[in-house]
């Protein structure tokens, strides 16, 4: 049992990069296939349309520090808070990366039949941007309080 929640504690520690990356992976995709499609569709604006759908890179990058923050040597005591903080931001985060994929395509699919739009039509997915960095901070804030955090 003891290995178990060693496991644990090690799965906890690796979840917000590999949960970001497949959300960013995901989102990016999302964005990227509206991109490509606006690009078939118009004479112009292509380089702005690849640029916003790498926007949900970010969250691997969040998961990246939430991951090096939670990095420590896995004990009996510490396992099932690395667990439940690093499964829980890096769920925050992969969904917060697949909502913002979706924001984008929405805001390409708009910008390409209304350019004039398109700075507003990415308001949803910057707010969708904000939610992922209040999971990626607070991660940070509560790790500190998770035994074993010298090393």
């Amino acid at each position: 049992m003891d290995s178990v929640i060693l496991i644990l504690g090690w799965m906890g520690v690796y979840a917000p990069v590999a949960l970001g990356s497949i959300g960013s992976m995901i989102g990016s995709g999302r964005a990227g296939m509206a991109a490509c499609g606006a690009m078939l569709e118009s004479e112009g604006g292509y380089g702005r349309w690849v640029g916003v759908s790498a926007m949900p890179s970010s969250q691997t990058i969040y998961g990246i520090v939430v991951m090096l923050t939670l990095n420590r040597t896995i004990s009996l005591e510490n396992s099932p808070g690395l667990f439940v903080l690093g499964v829980l931001s890096g769920l925050a985060l992969m969904l917060s990366a697949f909502a913002q994929g979706s924001a984008l395509a929405a805001a390409i699919g708009t910008a390409k039949n209304k350019p004039e739009v398109f700075g507003i039509s990415l308001a949803p997915a910057a707010i969708i941007e904000g939610f992922a960095v209040f999971a990626f901070v607070f991660a940070l804030v509560l790790a500190g309080d998770i035994p074993g955090g010298e090393g």
